[in-house]
């Protein structure tokens, strides 16, 4: 597909890509949800564009505008889906957050993105309540029991507003190399791209089922998942999160035809027997994969993308598949290269650092919000956009993942920043520095794990300051330990050597 190729879709807006199904086939089935308990719920095409249109007009009663920015803090549910789509649909802006997101994070969100208004779900809006006192909460009781949960958020739908391509829409929060997570900004162009481009690496057409597990406030979810299904017209499968006992049934039940994975729910469903018939034709996950038996002989085809690239600068094959391991080609949609430290390309066989070339707020993000520094520093001079990822350029022309920036690690599938961890930790009186790296795991992938300095006379302990963290810090980004030392390993430039310490981590698991 080429640049030309999306042109006509740059005069729409996240709008019409609700609408444009619905208009064809109003009675198509669209939206199903599958709760672990509870009843089934569906939404034909026409049902879901009906239910956001008056969620927009909602929204717009309540003072939501154009450029407003709304923040969702729910889990894998209907509701974000449909939120979403109105908040975009209106010309605002949708803020989407980790609903394991504790105050700290919020507060955060609150004084650096000020959300006019947040829709979240029981505990996590009061929390939402106190971190974010600016802004006015909406608390949607029964998330995913029926198709009315938000008929109090509803208005009487008017005439569809039509946004600028070039408008904020969505505003995705992000791990990386920074104390904090920066916060990428979507434009809805960037959002009509996803839809497309991912529809076409994907191959999804209005026959396809796409089984949804993975968080939705992610880019794999958001973009990868929903969007290209929005765009190909084809079924989306919603359930609360992966499960490798469910996986299966649920694929055969509702006759899932694709799904994203990460390696996570590889390792997990090694350990699941696959059914003799379904009906996938492949997935899609950051690496390929021949067809197995944990796969249930189907083959997984390797891709990469960040929340910066929106789609997939890099994506694999079914048809005409790379070996085992290897993310890909080069999409068409985009320009890749491959660079030493001098920014020189290397040659094939060599590795060095993915740049990815492309068009701000259409291919590529349109900015760190509130951060032009940070922008800046992820181009280089001529436009490339840098991804801090190391890459092997195999003779084939594939290329395959090495490694991250030390600085993030990927934790179940997730990216989590060491320096937000770290910043946590320098943040206790007493603790003179800390400096976080991965330790392998066999079904993680990675865990964090923490090495500290005290001062004299502290009293603090590994396990305390592991209590504090967990206090502060959700999920993966909790450390699994925390290591008091009397001094860290040193660079020459008297920077700490995390590579020192990882090759401990690594020394220690051997040798237990």
């Amino acid at each position: 597909m080429s640049r030309a190729a999306l042109v006509p879709s740059l005069g729409r807006d996240v709008g019409w890509l609700v609408e444009r199904w619905a208009e064809r086939d109003a009675a198509r089935p669209f939206l199903t949800w599958q709760p672990v308990d509870g009843d089934l719920v569906t939404w034909s095409r026409g049902e879901f564009a009906a239910a956001v249109r008056s969620l927009a007009a909602g929204l717009a009663e309540r003072g939501v505008g154009a450029g407003d920015r709304v923040a969702l803090i729910l889990p894998n549910c209907p509701e974000f889906l449909l939120v979403w789509s109105a908040i975009a649909s209106l010309g605002a802006v949708a803020i989407c957050l980790d609903p394991r997101s504790g105050p700290d994070d919020l507060a955060y969100v609150a004084g650096h993105s000020r959300p006019r208004l947040v829709v979240s779900s029981g505990a996590l809006a009061g929390t939402a309540g106190s971190a974010m006192p600016a802004a006015d909460v909406l608390d949607v009781p029964g998330l995913g029991a029926h198709r009315h949960t938000l008929e109090s958020l509803a208005g009487p739908a008017g005439p569809r507003p039509r946004a600028d391509p070039a408008a904020p829409a969505s505003i995705q929060y992000t791990s990386g190399t920074t104390a904090r997570p920066k916060a990428v900004v979507w434009t809805q162009a960037n959002c009509l791209w996803a839809g497309q481009v991912g529809a076409a690496h994907q191959g999804l057409t209005p026959a396809d089922v796409n089984l949804i597990h993975l968080p939705l406030f992610h880019t794999n979810g958001l973009s990868y998942s929903f969007l290209s299904s929005l765009w190909s017209g084809g079924q989306i499968v919603l359930v609360p999160k992966f499960s490798a006992s469910r996986f299966w049934d649920v694929s055969v039940r509702y006759a899932a035809t694709w799904t994203s994975v990460v390696s996570f729910c590889l390792r997990a469903l090694a350990t699941q027997e696959a059914p003799a018939r379904h009906s996938y034709r492949g997935w899609g996950s950051s690496a390929a994969l021949a067809p197995s038996a944990v796969t249930g002989g189907v083959p997984v085809t390797g891709w990469f993308g960040m929340t910066e690239t929106v789609s997939h600068p890099v994506v694999g094959s079914l048809s005409h598949p790379d070996a085992d391991g290897t993310m890909g080609r080069p999409a068409p949609e985009y320009a890749v290269q491959v660079v030493d430290e001098e920014l020189a390309p290397v040659e094939p066989g060599g590795t060095g650092e993915l740049l990815v070339r492309g068009e701000r707020g259409v291919s590529l993000f349109s900015e760190y919000l509130g951060d032009a520094d940070a922008t800046a520093r992820a181009f280089t001079e001529d436009g490339w956009f840098r991804t801090g990822d190391r890459v092997r350029l195999e003779e084939s022309g594939a290329l395959t993942f090495v490694e991250r920036d030390g600085d993030v690690l990927k934790v179940g599938g997730e990216n989590v920043g060491a320096p937000e961890i770290e910043r946590v930790l320098r943040g206790v009186a007493g603790v003179r520095e800390a400096a976080v790296v991965g330790r392998p795991d066999p079904m993680l992938g990675e865990v964090p794990v923490a090495f500290v300095t005290l001062a004299p006379q502290s009293e603090w302990t590994g396990a305390t300051l592991a209590e504090h963290c967990a206090a502060l810090l959700t999920g993966p980004r909790r450390p699994r330990a925390v290591r008091v030392v009397d001094d860290l390993p040193r660079s020459t430039l008297d920077k700490i050597a995390k590579a020192r310490l990882r090759a401990l981590l690594v020394e220690e698991d051997v040798g237990g």
